[in-house]
């Protein structure tokens, strides 16, 4: 592709880089430059334009972009692209999900040609019905097919959005005050679910103890099992994780490099996820809970590695409400 000054004469077919006004209005930047432009720009007084002019093997900036954003999809489920307009595509999400990120294809894609760009959301990012998963930008008017066929390549592959496939989800809640108003913790966390399709189908509330909750964990009927305890859970052989472990499940890991939602733990009982939450947990504000409970009900597999790596990025915004903030 050429960019520059031109001369009005050569103009015919060249991409208009500036927009220029007119005595009847504007001609905008990004038009194909027809007679009848280039007579109104003569008229203007004008003799050259800056304006690019593709030659051969360049590919123009909607057709790059459309080509780019349908590699990006294939293959994938539950996302598409809009339509293509100055050289970008935005992907969107058809519904709740995880969007789920080959960091290596996307930087790959990045690194092909400076001209081509893909920016997404971060890997594991929450997605919302109509939420931007990523947006593709050709910078240029044009790019050259090579560098494009190549971007599409690094492209298949890089992404897809994993959906939620748990129907089901109990809360267990612990008191040790039997008049503990729960409610607005029961109502965080339906909140959550319902952002991901998956229902609260019943809410346990058991006694502060050992026997008391390994009862309710052992009669919990939802793919998967939330726990809210009334104190802190401190220890892996606190009152939580012992009740897990003694209806008959296991214990993946307990504490998390993220803040708020330090004390989370995470099991499993007869292929259930069983999942601890944290006391920051009873805000609707986002905490090291939400970064387990979407992969969790999206199905996506989480380890003891995979919550260690949570640690970079793991400090987010402060809770005001609770009770030993860290700027005290």
């Amino acid at each position: 592709m050429k960019f520059g000054p031109i001369p009005l004469e050569a103009a015919l077919g060249s991409i208009l880089a500036h927009s220029v006004s007119l005595e009847a209005g504007r001609l905008r930047k990004g038009v194909i430059l027809e007679q009848h432009h280039i007579n109104q720009l003569k008229k203007a007084g004008l003799n050259e334009v800056t304006a690019a002019t593709l030659e051969q093997g360049d590919v123009e900036e909607n057709e790059a972009a459309r080509r780019l954003g349908a590699a990006l999809l294939a293959g994938t489920t539950g996302l598409y692209a809009t339509q293509a307009a100055t050289g970008r595509v935005n992907l969107i999400a058809d519904g709740p999900g995880l969007a789920l990120l080959d960091v290596a294809r996307a930087t790959a894609l990045n690194a092909v040609n400076p001209m081509i760009s893909f920016a997404s959301v971060p890997a594991h990012h929450q997605m919302h019905a109509k939420g931007m998963l990523g947006t593709v930008k050709i910078i240029s008017y044009a790019v050259h097919e090579d560098d494009l066929a190549a971007a599409c390549a690094h492209a298949r592959g890089a992404l897809r959005l994993a959906v939620p496939r748990h129907n089901t989800v109990t809360l267990i809640v612990t008191q040790i005050n039997e008049n503990t108003d729960e409610s607005k913790a029961i109502k965080a966390t339906g909140a959550r679910l319902a952002a991901l399709e998956s229902p609260l189908i019943e809410t346990l509330i058991c006694a502060h103890n050992t026997d008391a909750l390994t009862q309710s964990i052992r009669a919990a009927r939802g793919e998967v099992i939330l726990i809210l305890t009334g104190s802190a859970t401190s220890d892996p052989h606190d009152v939580a994780p012992m009740a897990l472990m003694l209806a008959g499940g296991t214990l993946t890991r307990f504490g998390m490099p993220v803040d708020p939602g330090n004390l989370l733990f995470l099991g499993a009982l007869a292929g259930r996820s069983v999942i601890g939450l944290p006391g920051c947990a009873r805000s609707p504000a986002l905490n090291g809970a939400d970064k387990v409970l979407s992969r969790v009900l999206c199905g996506v597999d989480v380890t003891s590695a995979d919550i260690a790596g949570m640690g970079v990025g793991g400090l987010l915004k402060e809770i005001p409400t609770r009770p030993r903030p860290r700027s005290a």
